[in-house]
């Protein structure tokens, strides 16, 4: 088996149990905020971030095992990670911290990031770049989402 098949998911799993934690330690928090009427219940929220998650390990595995090593395979990987570190990022910024406005700015560049990986990705594999289309669909939502919390506790 190849190293991959481990790290990648692993690097998933650690991105995953971080924003988890981060955005449990702020729930107490959150529960205290006015919420918009289409704010779905942390059940459903937690469901859909496992489909996104697993949806891009997929992605990342195919493009990794797939993809020559070109400069834009590199650049594709660095967008991967730096979309990691986002994800994580804003859930410290929106739970942990409870920065509402800022976290909308720093979600606006995660979506720009999502959206950079599925063009980026497309030309190597338009199945990679489909299993992330979820992601940025979902981000989308959660911005606007977001926004609307922000709008309704100022």
């Amino acid at each position: 088996m190849k190293p991959n098949y481990i790290i990648i998911p692993l690097i998933t799993i650690a991105v995953a149990v971080i924003g988890s934690f981060l955005t449990s330690a702020g729930m107490d928090w959150y529960k205290t905020l006015n919420l918009p009427s289409l704010a779905p219940g942390g059940g459903f929220i937690g469901s859909v971030w496992t489909v996104i998650f697993i949806l891009s390990t997929i992605s990342v595995l195919i493009i990794w095992n797939s993809a020559p090593r070109t400069n834009l395979f590199w650049w594709i990987i660095g967008f991967f990670i730096v979309n990691a570190i986002l994800n994580v990022l804003w859930s410290y910024i929106f739970f942990y911290s409870h920065n509402i406005g800022p976290s909308i700015i720093e979600m606006i560049i995660l979506e720009i990031s999502v959206l950079g990986l599925c063009i980026l990705i497309w030309p190597y594999s338009r199945v990679a770049s489909i299993l992330i289309w979820p992601y940025a669909i979902w981000v989308c939502f959660a911005t606007y989402l977001a926004y609307n919390i922000w709008i309704l506790n100022k």
